[in-house]
């Protein structure tokens, strides 16, 4: 109990890092050489190795506006030329699964209604404890305040080809082969007075576990963080993120995931942020043994997102 506590404790509160593996020169990095960047989040952690297709230099923008960069990726989406290869797992989803199976008392301590786990409440959105993937597309770094956080001023384009061994149903480990397909235009930006984050994604996932059902899915995020003054309460120190899946069988819906979040200054760069939103499953997205009617729960599942930004 104790260890499961602490798994949760430390991933809650853990800040959102990015960092990366800096060359010894400036010279090796205009030679377009390999390299690795690392980010740490409660959510979603991993470590990529990039390397030019080209043998150039990633391109560089200087203070470019959100919507250059998205020409910028978007207009040479079809021509990739970088490929990343990168090995993630999503830390609190996976401690989730570690104190249902471990701490069974503690997990049936927090159920507060059919459609409120807090365990699962506070884990609840990713269907994958960890995952390897590969990259093919477009990669453009932009200005930042910190050099050094380079994953928090790239963005992307391309084709994510990703698979996995596991898949995660309420706080449970199934075993499944999958893979997963999708095309991206995703980016992060660290400003002097904000940071930018978005995401737009369209892609096919397949299973080997016959009672998970393929589907297709549609899904965009976009995040803002103020540090200075905030004229807009609702737009400024906000993100929300919306994910529709599709029967692959008969196009029905089989899956909503809807998430709003609000940040609070807690520091001079540091925010609190608490997100709020739900999960609603079909009782089509499983069959056979994994049929959501015969697990004891309803099929509107309520999400809680607590997190430290800076």
């Amino acid at each position: 109990m104790r260890l499961s506590a602490a798994i949760i404790f430390l991933f809650l509160f853990f800040p959102r890092i990015t960092t990366a593996q800096q060359s010894a020169t400036e010279t090796v990095k205009e030679a377009a050489e390999a390299h690795i960047e690392i980010e740490l989040d409660p959510y979603y952690a991993s470590a990529g190795l990039y390397k030019s297709l080209t043998g150039k230099p990633i391109p560089h923008l200087s203070a470019a506006s959100e919507i250059e960069i998205y020409r910028e990726l978007v207009k040479k989406f079809y021509l990739p030329r970088t490929a990343v290869l990168e090995a993630s797992i999503n830390p609190l989803p996976y401690a989730g699964t570690l104190i249902r199976a471990h701490q069974p008392g503690l997990y049936r301590s927090a159920k507060v209604s059919d459609n409120l786990n807090l365990v699962e409440a506070v884990t609840a959105g990713f269907e994958e404890p960890w995952a390897l993937s590969l990259f093919f597309g477009n990669v453009i770094n932009f200005d930042s305040i910190k050099k050094s956080y380079r994953g928090k001023r790239t963005g992307y384009s391309g084709i994510l080809i990703s698979g996995g061994n596991y898949h995660i149903q309420h706080n449970k480990l199934i075993k499944d082969a999958w893979v997963e397909v999708e095309g991206k235009l995703k980016g992060e930006q660290y400003l002097q007075d904000r940071t930018l984050r978005w995401s737009f994604r369209a892609g096919l996932k397949t299973h080997d576990n016959s009672n998970i059902t393929d589907s297709f899915y549609l899904g965009c995020r976009r995040s803002r963080t103020d540090f200075g003054s905030s004229k807009n309460f609702w737009l400024n120190n906000s993100g929300f993120e919306y994910v529709a899946d599709f029967s692959r069988k008969n196009f029905g819906p089989i899956r909503h995931f809807f998430l709003v979040e609000k940040k609070f200054l807690a520091g001079r760069r540091t925010m609190f942020s608490l997100g709020t939103g739900f999960i609603w499953t079909s009782g089509e997205k499983y069959t056979g043994k994994l049929t959501e009617k015969d697990s004891g729960r309803g099929n509107f599942q309520i999400m809680i997102r607590p997190n430290l930004e800076f």
